[in-house]
Protein backbone atom coordinates (compact mmCIF):
# COMPACT_ATOMS: atom_id res chain seq x y z
CA UNK A 1 0.00 0.00 0.00
CA UNK A 2 2.72 2.32 1.01
CA UNK A 3 4.63 1.69 -2.31
CA UNK A 4 1.42 2.96 -4.30
CA UNK A 5 0.94 6.37 -2.54
CA UNK A 6 5.09 6.87 -2.75
CA UNK A 7 4.80 6.18 -6.75
CA UNK A 8 1.63 7.44 -8.09
CA UNK A 9 0.35 6.27 -11.54
CA UNK A 10 0.50 9.78 -13.50
CA UNK A 11 -1.09 9.42 -17.00
CA UNK A 12 -0.94 11.92 -20.08
CA UNK A 13 -3.32 14.82 -19.15
CA UNK A 14 -4.01 15.73 -22.65
CA UNK A 15 -4.51 12.86 -25.29
CA UNK A 16 -4.62 12.98 -29.19
CA UNK A 17 -7.51 14.05 -30.98
CA UNK A 18 -8.86 11.57 -33.00
CA UNK A 19 -9.42 12.31 -37.23
CA UNK A 20 -12.59 11.44 -36.68
CA UNK A 21 -13.87 14.26 -33.75
CA UNK A 22 -11.88 16.70 -36.05
CA UNK A 23 -14.07 15.50 -39.41
CA UNK A 24 -17.03 16.44 -37.23
CA UNK A 25 -15.84 19.25 -35.41
CA UNK A 26 -14.49 20.85 -39.28
CA UNK A 27 -18.42 19.07 -40.96
CA UNK A 28 -20.43 21.24 -38.15
CA UNK A 29 -18.19 24.43 -38.19
CA UNK A 30 -19.23 24.45 -41.85
CA UNK A 31 -22.95 23.51 -41.60
CA UNK A 32 -22.74 26.95 -38.86
CA UNK A 33 -21.06 28.76 -41.17
CA UNK A 34 -23.05 28.32 -44.02
CA UNK A 35 -26.33 28.66 -42.26
CA UNK A 36 -24.85 31.95 -40.56
CA UNK A 37 -24.30 32.81 -44.55
CA UNK A 38 -27.70 32.22 -45.62
CA UNK A 39 -29.11 34.08 -43.14
CA UNK A 40 -27.62 37.11 -43.61
CA UNK A 41 -28.24 37.18 -47.36
CA UNK A 42 -31.89 38.63 -46.58
CA UNK A 43 -31.14 41.07 -44.20
CA UNK A 44 -27.92 42.21 -46.29
CA UNK A 45 -29.68 42.52 -49.48
CA UNK A 46 -33.03 44.83 -47.78
CA UNK A 47 -30.92 47.21 -46.08
CA UNK A 48 -28.41 47.50 -49.34
CA UNK A 49 -31.63 47.95 -51.57
CA UNK A 50 -33.32 50.63 -48.82
CA UNK A 51 -29.98 52.41 -48.43
CA UNK A 52 -29.43 52.67 -52.54
CA UNK A 53 -32.98 53.92 -53.04
CA UNK A 54 -33.20 56.00 -49.83
CA UNK A 55 -30.33 57.97 -49.39
CA UNK A 56 -31.09 60.49 -51.93
CA UNK A 57 -34.24 61.58 -49.84
CA UNK A 58 -32.37 61.60 -46.23
CA UNK A 59 -29.34 63.00 -47.55
CA UNK A 60 -31.64 66.49 -48.61
CA UNK A 61 -31.39 69.78 -46.61
CA UNK A 62 -35.33 69.49 -46.04
CA UNK A 63 -35.87 66.04 -45.25
CA UNK A 64 -35.23 66.65 -41.48
CA UNK A 65 -36.86 69.62 -40.89
CA UNK A 66 -39.42 70.12 -42.94
CA UNK A 67 -42.85 68.23 -43.44
CA UNK A 68 -45.10 67.47 -46.70
CA UNK A 69 -47.26 70.50 -46.17
CA UNK A 70 -48.35 72.47 -49.43
CA UNK A 71 -45.85 69.82 -51.21
CA UNK A 72 -48.52 67.92 -53.85
CA UNK A 73 -48.12 64.42 -54.57
CA UNK A 74 -45.78 64.58 -57.55
CA UNK A 75 -43.68 67.80 -56.16
CA UNK A 76 -39.91 66.75 -54.84
CA UNK A 77 -39.17 68.26 -51.44
CA UNK A 78 -40.68 68.76 -48.20
CA UNK A 79 -39.26 65.93 -45.59
CA UNK A 80 -40.56 63.76 -42.72
CA UNK A 81 -39.95 65.59 -39.76
CA UNK A 82 -44.26 65.36 -38.95
CA UNK A 83 -43.52 62.01 -39.33
CA UNK A 84 -40.80 61.12 -37.35
CA UNK A 85 -42.40 63.61 -34.32
CA UNK A 86 -45.45 61.40 -34.46
CA UNK A 87 -43.09 58.19 -34.10
CA UNK A 88 -40.89 59.71 -31.41
CA UNK A 89 -44.06 61.13 -29.27
CA UNK A 90 -46.63 58.22 -29.91
CA UNK A 91 -43.68 55.77 -28.57
CA UNK A 92 -42.79 58.05 -25.46
CA UNK A 93 -46.38 58.15 -24.52
CA UNK A 94 -46.57 54.46 -24.48
CA UNK A 95 -43.33 54.33 -22.63
CA UNK A 96 -44.37 56.61 -19.84
CA UNK A 97 -47.29 54.14 -19.20
CA UNK A 98 -45.03 50.65 -19.86
CA UNK A 99 -41.96 51.23 -18.09
CA UNK A 100 -42.61 51.55 -14.55
CA UNK A 101 -45.92 49.52 -15.02
CA UNK A 102 -43.55 46.75 -16.71
CA UNK A 103 -40.92 47.37 -14.33
CA UNK A 104 -43.54 47.05 -11.25
CA UNK A 105 -45.01 43.65 -12.38
CA UNK A 106 -41.17 42.25 -12.73
CA UNK A 107 -40.35 43.19 -9.39
CA UNK A 108 -43.42 41.29 -8.24
CA UNK A 109 -42.98 38.18 -10.18
CA UNK A 110 -39.13 37.98 -9.11
CA UNK A 111 -39.24 39.19 -5.61
CA UNK A 112 -42.73 39.01 -4.21
CA UNK A 113 -44.54 36.60 -6.82
CA UNK A 114 -45.74 33.33 -5.13
CA UNK A 115 -49.11 31.71 -5.36
CA UNK A 116 -51.91 31.88 -8.24
CA UNK A 117 -51.47 35.20 -8.74
CA UNK A 118 -47.85 34.78 -9.94
CA UNK A 119 -49.20 32.26 -11.73
CA UNK A 120 -52.13 34.22 -13.43
CA UNK A 121 -49.60 37.19 -14.18
CA UNK A 122 -47.10 35.01 -15.72
CA UNK A 123 -49.95 33.25 -17.71
CA UNK A 124 -51.17 36.77 -18.93
CA UNK A 125 -47.90 37.86 -19.31
CA UNK A 126 -47.42 34.99 -22.05
CA UNK A 127 -50.80 35.48 -23.59
CA UNK A 128 -50.04 39.43 -23.63
CA UNK A 129 -46.36 38.68 -25.60
CA UNK A 130 -48.28 36.58 -27.94
CA UNK A 131 -51.12 39.03 -29.31
CA UNK A 132 -50.78 40.29 -33.22
CA UNK A 133 -50.67 43.99 -33.59
CA UNK A 134 -53.66 44.09 -35.06
CA UNK A 135 -55.28 42.57 -32.65
CA UNK A 136 -53.88 45.29 -29.89
CA UNK A 137 -54.94 47.71 -32.43
CA UNK A 138 -58.65 46.33 -32.81
CA UNK A 139 -58.70 46.01 -28.88
CA UNK A 140 -58.01 49.79 -28.59
CA UNK A 141 -60.64 50.64 -31.16
CA UNK A 142 -63.53 49.23 -29.78
CA UNK A 143 -62.99 50.36 -25.94
CA UNK A 144 -61.21 53.15 -26.68
CA UNK A 145 -63.15 54.77 -29.87
CA UNK A 146 -66.17 52.40 -30.32
CA UNK A 147 -66.97 51.94 -26.12
CA UNK A 148 -65.97 55.07 -24.61
CA UNK A 149 -67.07 57.19 -27.58
CA UNK A 150 -63.31 59.03 -27.84
CA UNK A 151 -61.63 60.15 -31.61
CA UNK A 152 -59.31 58.43 -33.06
CA UNK A 153 -55.83 59.92 -32.58
CA UNK A 154 -52.31 59.63 -31.69
CA UNK A 155 -53.04 58.33 -28.33
CA UNK A 156 -55.38 56.05 -29.18
CA UNK A 157 -52.08 54.25 -30.87
CA UNK A 158 -50.25 54.92 -27.72
CA UNK A 159 -52.25 52.96 -26.03
CA UNK A 160 -51.94 49.65 -28.30
CA UNK A 161 -48.30 50.37 -28.46
CA UNK A 162 -48.37 50.01 -24.91
CA UNK A 163 -50.07 46.72 -24.74
CA UNK A 164 -46.99 45.77 -27.45
CA UNK A 165 -44.45 47.23 -25.08
CA UNK A 166 -45.85 45.86 -21.70
CA UNK A 167 -44.74 41.77 -22.03
CA UNK A 168 -41.47 43.24 -23.66
CA UNK A 169 -40.20 45.13 -20.66
CA UNK A 170 -41.94 42.86 -18.15
CA UNK A 171 -40.00 39.42 -19.70
CA UNK A 172 -36.58 41.70 -20.03
CA UNK A 173 -36.51 43.26 -16.94
CA UNK A 174 -37.68 39.97 -14.92
CA UNK A 175 -34.19 38.41 -16.57
CA UNK A 176 -31.99 41.05 -15.48
CA UNK A 177 -33.49 40.58 -11.80
CA UNK A 178 -33.31 37.30 -11.56
CA UNK A 179 -29.79 37.80 -12.97
CA UNK A 180 -29.00 39.24 -9.12
CA UNK A 181 -27.16 36.91 -7.25
CA UNK A 182 -29.21 35.83 -3.80
CA UNK A 183 -26.28 36.15 -2.01
CA UNK A 184 -26.68 39.61 -2.01
CA UNK A 185 -29.90 39.93 -1.41
CA UNK A 186 -29.18 37.63 2.22
CA UNK A 187 -26.53 39.98 3.04
CA UNK A 188 -28.41 42.73 3.02
CA UNK A 189 -31.07 40.76 4.78
CA UNK A 190 -28.20 40.07 7.36
CA UNK A 191 -27.43 43.65 7.93
CA UNK A 192 -31.55 44.52 9.01
CA UNK A 193 -31.99 46.14 5.65
CA UNK A 194 -35.80 45.61 5.04
CA UNK A 195 -36.86 43.69 1.51
CA UNK A 196 -38.26 47.11 -0.07
CA UNK A 197 -34.87 48.91 0.60
CA UNK A 198 -32.27 45.79 -0.41
CA UNK A 199 -34.96 46.10 -4.01
CA UNK A 200 -34.62 49.92 -4.31
CA UNK A 201 -30.42 49.92 -2.83
CA UNK A 202 -29.14 46.72 -4.37
CA UNK A 203 -31.12 44.75 -6.45
CA UNK A 204 -32.27 47.24 -9.22
CA UNK A 205 -29.39 48.69 -8.95
CA UNK A 206 -27.11 45.30 -10.01
CA UNK A 207 -29.72 44.88 -12.66
CA UNK A 208 -30.43 48.67 -14.12
CA UNK A 209 -28.08 48.42 -17.33
CA UNK A 210 -30.10 45.04 -18.50
CA UNK A 211 -33.42 47.09 -17.52
CA UNK A 212 -32.24 50.01 -19.49
CA UNK A 213 -31.42 48.26 -22.37
CA UNK A 214 -34.66 46.27 -22.59
CA UNK A 215 -36.55 49.47 -22.55
CA UNK A 216 -35.12 50.67 -25.52
CA UNK A 217 -35.19 47.93 -27.46
CA UNK A 218 -38.91 47.36 -27.05
CA UNK A 219 -39.33 51.34 -27.75
CA UNK A 220 -37.35 50.32 -31.04
CA UNK A 221 -39.70 47.20 -31.59
CA UNK A 222 -42.53 49.25 -31.21
CA UNK A 223 -41.21 52.53 -33.27
CA UNK A 224 -42.14 50.65 -37.00
CA UNK A 225 -45.31 48.73 -35.60
CA UNK A 226 -47.58 49.89 -38.64
CA UNK A 227 -51.19 48.41 -37.59
CA UNK A 228 -51.66 50.56 -35.16
CA UNK A 229 -51.29 53.31 -36.96
CA UNK A 230 -53.50 52.08 -40.04
CA UNK A 231 -56.66 51.40 -37.68
CA UNK A 232 -56.18 53.86 -34.88
CA UNK A 233 -55.43 57.13 -36.55
CA UNK A 234 -55.50 58.73 -39.75
CA UNK A 235 -51.93 60.20 -41.98
CA UNK A 236 -52.10 64.22 -42.47
CA UNK A 237 -48.84 65.99 -44.33
CA UNK A 238 -48.84 68.76 -41.28
CA UNK A 239 -47.64 68.49 -37.96
CA UNK A 240 -50.01 68.19 -35.41
CA UNK A 241 -48.95 68.17 -31.51
CA UNK A 242 -52.55 67.69 -29.92
CA UNK A 243 -52.43 64.01 -29.30
CA UNK A 244 -55.76 63.51 -28.29
CA UNK A 245 -57.58 65.02 -31.34
CA UNK A 246 -56.88 65.24 -35.20
CA UNK A 247 -54.62 63.49 -37.45
CA UNK A 248 -51.05 62.11 -36.70
CA UNK A 249 -48.71 60.74 -38.83
CA UNK A 250 -45.74 58.58 -38.05
CA UNK A 251 -43.09 57.04 -40.68
CA UNK A 252 -44.83 53.25 -40.90
CA UNK A 253 -48.01 55.87 -42.55
CA UNK A 254 -46.11 57.46 -45.03
CA UNK A 255 -44.70 54.56 -46.18
CA UNK A 256 -47.78 53.44 -46.56
CA UNK A 257 -49.34 56.25 -47.52
CA UNK A 258 -46.91 57.05 -50.32
CA UNK A 259 -46.98 53.45 -51.49
CA UNK A 260 -50.23 54.66 -53.57
CA UNK A 261 -48.61 57.38 -55.02
CA UNK A 262 -47.19 56.16 -58.42
CA UNK A 263 -44.82 59.21 -58.99
CA UNK A 264 -41.27 59.22 -58.77
CA UNK A 265 -41.54 62.00 -55.44
CA UNK A 266 -43.22 59.20 -53.71
CA UNK A 267 -41.72 56.48 -54.45
CA UNK A 268 -38.70 58.50 -52.80
CA UNK A 269 -40.55 59.32 -50.21
CA UNK A 270 -41.37 56.03 -49.74
CA UNK A 271 -37.46 54.37 -49.46
CA UNK A 272 -36.61 57.38 -47.41
CA UNK A 273 -38.99 57.04 -44.70
CA UNK A 274 -38.37 53.64 -44.58
CA UNK A 275 -34.47 54.47 -44.48
CA UNK A 276 -35.23 57.24 -41.59
CA UNK A 277 -36.75 54.39 -40.05
CA UNK A 278 -34.09 52.11 -39.70
CA UNK A 279 -31.59 54.34 -38.81
CA UNK A 280 -33.70 55.39 -35.68
CA UNK A 281 -33.82 51.66 -35.04
CA UNK A 282 -30.35 51.18 -35.40
CA UNK A 283 -30.04 54.42 -33.04
CA UNK A 284 -32.09 53.11 -30.08
CA UNK A 285 -30.19 49.62 -30.65
CA UNK A 286 -27.05 51.10 -30.24
CA UNK A 287 -27.78 53.58 -27.72
CA UNK A 288 -28.98 50.38 -25.44
CA UNK A 289 -25.35 48.86 -25.94
CA UNK A 290 -24.16 51.90 -24.99
CA UNK A 291 -26.59 52.34 -21.81
CA UNK A 292 -25.86 49.05 -20.78
CA UNK A 293 -22.31 49.16 -20.47
CA UNK A 294 -21.96 52.66 -19.07
CA UNK A 295 -24.36 51.22 -16.00
CA UNK A 296 -22.92 48.19 -16.11
CA UNK A 297 -21.65 47.02 -12.12
CA UNK A 298 -18.19 47.76 -12.10
CA UNK A 299 -16.03 45.02 -11.00
CA UNK A 300 -12.89 47.29 -9.99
Amino acid sequence: MSSVLEKPLVGPTFTTVSGGRKAKNLLATVLVSAAFVVAMIPLVWVIYTVVRRGIDAVTAADWWSHSQRGILPEDFGGGVYHALYGTIVQSLIASVVAVPLGILVAIYLVEYGRGRLAKATTFMVDVLSGIPSIVAALFVFSVWITTLGFEQSAFAVSLALMLLMLPVVIRSAEEMLRLVPDDLREASYALGVSRSTTILKVVLPCAISGIISGILLAVARVAGETAPVLVLVGYTTSINTDVFHNNMASLPLVIYNELTNPTVAGQQRVWGAALTLILLIAVLNVLAAFVARVFAPKTK
